[in-house]
């Protein structure tokens, strides 16, 4: 493994982006979607995991008043299991620190283990269930927050 970096994504970004969302999502968000949320979304911020070059994962949230909402985050499946998702969820908490955000919330599907034991280690803690949240399966989603204070 070479130079591995978590950035600011770019709208240059999005081919790969693409690539990742479609692998991960079985609705996956549109080119314009990203172009939107990066160009045009000033309450938006987007971070890449890069590792020499290529894309490896990404994650996004919108700064509201004094909340950060986490909209998204996925790894590509070659890159799993190895701590791009640990390296873009410190980006993003770090991110939201320096901001003087020191509450953020996300959802996750109820079955994704994977991510909830992730989003425990930056001090997320789960408050609540939104039912039948994913519209490809109905499946539920909890609903997660982290303070700094248990962050």
């Amino acid at each position: 493994m070479g130079v591995i970096r978590a950035r600011s994504m770019t709208v240059e970004d999005i081919p790969q982006v693409l690539e990742i969302e479609n692998l991960c999502f079985t609705v996956p968000w549109s080119p314009e979607a990203f172009e939107m949320e990066i160009s045009k979304n000033k309450f938006a911020q987007y971070v890449v995991a890069e590792v020499d070059g290529r894309i490896a994962g990404y994650g996004g949230m919108w700064f509201i008043v004094d909340e950060a909402h986490v909209t998204n985050i996925a790894v590509h499946p070659q890159y799993r299991g190895k701590g791009y998702g640990e390296l873009i969820v410190a980006a993003m908490v770090r991110r939201a620190d320096d901001q003087g955000i020191y509450q953020m919330t996300l959802e996750v599907r109820a079955s994704n283990h994977v991510a909830q034991n992730l989003y425990r280690k930056f001090g997320f803690e789960p408050c609540g269930v939104r039912p039948k949240y994913y519209a490809d399966n109905n499946e539920d989603a909890v609903i997660m927050w982290r303070t700094k204070e248990n962050g």
